[in-house]
C-alpha cells in the first residue's frame, strides 16, 4: 500500500510540475542603474500566462527627478512615437501618457533604491509579436531598451 501511495504522490508531484510550467515565465525581473542601462537586453514571457508582472528595482542612488526609470512596454513599431508622447506627460505623470492606446503596460517612476511593478493581462501579448521595453524618461529610451519575446 505505501508504494502505491508513494507511486500515487510522484505521479501527482509530476503533473503539477507539468501544469505550473505549461504557462511559461510569466515574470519579468529588471534592474536599472544611474549609468542608464538595464541589466537585461532581452526578456522572454509566456502568451499563456493569466497574468504578466514587471519587476523594476532601480540599483542607482540618484532620485527619480534626476535619474528615474520606469518600464514601458509598447510594440516595437510605437516604441518611439510612446517615449515622445510621454515626455509630456512630465515626471508627475511617470514619463507615460495614461491615455496611449499602444501603452502595453507601464511601471511608475522610481529613483534609486527603489522598486516598482506592474502587472497586466497575457492576453494583451500575442506569441512571436514583436515587442520593446524602455524607459521613457527623456533620453533614456536610446540606451535602456530591451526585446520582449513572446511564446506560447
Amino acid at each position: 500500500m505505501k508504494l502505491f501511495s508513494r507511486t500515487l504522490l510522484v505521479a501527482g508531484l509530476l503533473g503539477a510540475a507539468g501544469f505550473a510550467q505549461a504557462a511559461g515565465n510569466c515574470t519579468v525581473s529588471l534592474k536599472g542603474d544611474d549609468a542608464m542601462k538595464f541589466d537585461l537586453k532581452d526578456a522572454t514571457v509566456s502568451a499563456a500566462c493569466p497574468t504578466i508582472t514587471v519587476e523594476l528595482v532601480h540599483t542607482g542612488k540618484m532620485p527619480a527627478a534626476t535619474m528615474g526609470h520606469n518600464v514601458v512596454i509598447t510594440a516595437t513599431k510605437d516604441m518611439d512615437a510612446v517615449a515622445r508622447e510621454g515626455i509630456k506627460a512630465g515626471v508627475a505623470g511617470n514619463y507615460v501618457n495614461k491615455a496611449d492606446a499602444r501603452v502595453i503596460a507601464a511601471t511608475t517612476l522610481i529613483g534609486g533604491g527603489q522598486k516598482t511593478k506592474v502587472t497586466f493581462p497575457g492576453k494583451k501579448l500575442t506569441a512571436g509579436g514583436d515587442y520593446t521595453f524602455f524607459c521613457s524618461f527623456p533620453g533614456h529610451s536610446m540606451l535602456m531598451k530591451g526585446k520582449l519575446v513572446v511564446t506560447k
